[in-house]
Parts: C-alpha cells; sequence; structure tokens
C-alpha cells in the first residue's frame, strides 16, 4: 500500500471476538496480570511478548511502533518518552568506551551534546563530516574503532540535505552502523531505511504527531536482532513512551501525508517571496535552486520540508525586532505543528555566542527560523510581510541579559 494509505490504517488488536475498535484503544494500565508464574517468566522474554509492565510494554504504545515500522519500512521499532530519549538510548546501546562515531557536522544541538558528554565520560572520538561527500566517511572510518555513522535527512536550521545514498551505501561497506534523524522530513519525504540506514530515529513531537500538544520520540530498526539488541536499555533507563502521548501520536499520524503536503507548499511560497524582500539577504529553504545542497535534496527528498531559515539586512536586532512583530506566527521553540512558528537562534538558543562563533556554527546574527504551518499561505505572508513593513517600530523593549543555556533547545 502506498504510504497516505498505510497512515490511515493504522496496526490495532482484536477486541474480544471477531470485532476491534476502529480508533486505537488507550490502554492506560500500568502492569498487567497472569494466571500463572510461568505465563509471567515467558513474557518478560523478549519485547514482543504479552504485556507485563509499562516500562516493558502496553498495547497503545505498540501499536505506535507497529505504525510507525510500516511507514519507515523496518522490520521494528521502539517508541521513547521524546526524541532525544530516542537518541540517547540508541547511542548509549550502541557505543562503547573507546568507540569512534563519525556525525554530520551541523546536527541539531541536542545530539551534538550527548555525543560530546559521551566523549567526556567515556572516551568516545566524535569526527566530523560535513555530509557531502562519502569520501570523508570513507577517510573518517579507517579507524578500527569506528562504530556508528550520524545523520540528520535535514539539518535544522539551515536546511542542508547530506548525500544519503552514498554515505550510508559507503557505510555498509565499512560495516559501520548509521542512524539518521528524520525528524524533519518524516517518513513522506524520505525513508532512509529504504536508502540503506540501520536506524532511523524521530522526535514525534514534531511532524508525526503533528499538533503541539504530545512529547515523544521513537526508532525504526532494519534489523529485528538490532532492534532487540537496544530494548533492555529503553528498560533499564526507563525512557520508554506514555500510553498517552502515544495515543495522541497515532491520533495524528493519518493525516502525515495532508499535513507535510500543506507545509512544504507554504514553505516553498513563503522561501520565494522572502528572496525577493530588499530586507532578506539569503534564504535556506532544501529545495531553492540557490541552496548549496540543492541537487542532493531533489535526489533524496520527496519535498522540501516545512522548515525554511532567512537572514534580515539589519542583522541580530533587525531578526529579534521581526519575530516580536508577527502576529499570525507564535514565537516558539519547537516545530512541525499545524501553527506557523519563528525564533531568532542569536537572541535566544545561540544567545550567548558573538558574531564570530554564530558564523562558526553556520548561523548569520539576522537569521529567523520559521515552521511553516498548514494556515493560508495569503494570511502568513500578510503577516511576514508587516512584520518586515515596519523597521521604524524597532524593538518593543531591550534584549534581556538571560542566562547561558546548558543546552542547545530544539
Amino acid at each position: 500500500m502506498e504510504l497516505g494509505t498505510r497512515a490511515v490504517h493504522v496496526f490495532n488488536e482484536p477486541f474480544g471476538e471477531g470485532s476491534w475498535p476502529l480508533s486505537v484503544p488507550l490502554v492506560q494500565s500500568s502492569a498487567f496480570a497472569f494466571d500463572s508464574a510461568a505465563e509471567l517468566a515467558d513474557a518478560m522474554a523478549g519485547p514482543d511478548g504479552r504485556y507485563v509492565y509499562g516500562r516493558r510494554g502496553n498495547p497503545t504504545v505498540r501499536a505506535l511502533e507497529q505504525t510507525l515500522a510500516a511507514l519507515e519500512g523496518g522490520e521494528g521499532a521502539i517508541a521513547f518518552a521524546s526524541g532525544m530519549g530516542a537518541i540517547s538510548g540508541v547511542l548509549l546501546a550502541l557505543l562503547r568506551p573507546g568507540d569512534r562515531v563519525v556525525a554530520q557536522s551541523c546536527l541539531y544541538g541536542g545530539t551534538h551534546a550527548v555525543l560530546t558528554d559521551l566523549a567526556e565520560r567515556y572516551g568516545i572520538e566524535v569526527v566530523r563530516i560535513s555530509g557531502d561527500d562519502p569520501a570523508e566517511l570513507e577517510a573518517a572510518a579507517v579507524h578500527p574503532a569506528t562504530r556508528l555513522l550520524v545523520l540528520e535527512t535535514i539539518a535544522n536550521p539551515t536546511g542542508r540535505v547530506p548525500d544519503l545514498p552514498g554515505l550510508l551505501a559507503a557505510a555498509r561497506a565499512l560495516g559501520v552502523t548509521s542512524l539518521v534523524d528524520n525528524s524533519l522530513a518524516s517518513p513522506v519525504l524520505c525513508r532512509p531505511l529504504e536508502l540503506g540506514a540501520d536506524v532511523v530515529v524521530h522526535s514525534t513531537t514534531k511532524y508525526l504527531s503533528g499538533h503541539s500538544d504530545v512529547l515523544g520520540g521513537a526508532a525504526v530498526f532494519a534489523d529485528g536482532a538490532l532492534r532487540r539488541r537496544v530494548w533492555p536499555r529503553t528498560v533499564e533507563l526507563g525512557s520508554c513512551a506514555d500510553p498517552f502521548a502515544a495515543w495522541l501520536t497515532l491520533r495524528g499520524l493519518p493525516t502525515l501525508p495532508l499535513r507535510m503536503r500543506e507545509h512544504c507548499a507554504n514553505a516553498a511560497a513563503l522561501a520565494e517571496r522572502l528572496a525577493a524582500r530588499p530586507e532578506v539577504t539569503a534564504v535556506h529553504h532544501p529545495w531553492r535552486p540557490d541552496h548549496p545542497t540543492y541537487a542532493t535534496a531533489r535526489k533524496v527528498l520527496a519535498g522540501g520540508g516545512g522548515l525554511l531559515s532567512f537572514e534580515l539586512a539589519g542583522g541580530r536586532e533587525a531578526g529579534r525586532a521581526f519575530i516580536e512583530r508577527v502576529r499570525l506566527a507564535k514565537l516558539a521553540l519547537s516545530l512541525g505543528g499545524v501553527e506557523t512558528l519563528v525564533a531568532h537562534p542569536a537572541s535566544t538558543s545561540h544567545r550567548e555566542l558573538d558574531a564570530g562563533a554564530l558564523r562558526a556554527a553556520g548561523i548569520a546574527p539576522g537569521l529567523v527560523r520559521m515552521s511553516a504551518g498548514i494556515e493560508d499561505v495569503e494570511d502568513l505572508w500578510s503577516d511576514v510581510e508587516q512584520a518586515l513593513s515596519r523597521p521604524e517600530q524597532g524593538l518593543s523593549r531591550p534584549e534581556p541579559a538571560l542566562p547561558r543555556p546548558e543546552r542547545a533547545l530544539s
């Protein structure tokens, strides 16, 4: 079946004899009773047995795991309490002290943070590559301790798309396990397992649930044995998904293809119009011909995605002024919901960096990140246009002296 059909017909278990509910039930129970000790012991043997305890499995959570595995084309999945729970759980399960990780340089800040922490605590070496050329991986992976390649389908906020087919093929040839964060693309735009990835992770908080009411994550595996290797770490860490969060995500999944269509269309239209404005010096969107990874994005993605960023000529002050002037779009640090969100990294998530450090991170002082929602594009553009057209009003209040964050925000 096509992905749109699979998203609607989620996995569901029979409910009594010969019938089952059309909607997956929310099973909120934390524990499950048995008739005998032998049956209970047998159920505890692995991730696919009968339900024992919420940390080891739940009917609603399993329905989400089976549905995500079907959407990504995997052999199985594990649902987590958050996207960072998924990333951390997989890394902790697969890495040992002294291992080497090859990581794309423009990864999400939280992933950078956990890799840095692992390096400091356990002597894990992290080698950064651009993601543009498989030869980079081949050079970095000559070390015999190289165990893992970490990539993102679409980088946040620059929109860079790595050469997934080339890098994943090289990783497979070198015997290196590959992990791809597919949160910004969703399985609608890209299915990295079909390109050769071993593990795909998601922040289900973003496009998969799509309504800004869920905190969750997931890892989908190309091989069932790898899933069984990671699953015990999930149980030990206690990073399992909450049934209610899983139920909300299942409720959002049937409209995922429809929502992604609107996200992509609105982002592309806004990017095109922003590029024509004199206040804007650069626009970053994967499917714009002037984007540095445009050719790769057209090869890898079925759409340009709903995230775009643009640089304002007035620098840091102009960026912060813009996010305070919008009225329809909301100032918030998440993405992937039905509503349009904006953020200005230089005055929020990266406010402790000076101009030089921002350039090194690929973030211009005047860069604004926008997660395009599914509103009418003309209403969105009217809001953007009025926010761009009122420079004389300046900032509504001075930029506060905020404490330095310990970790990058999403």
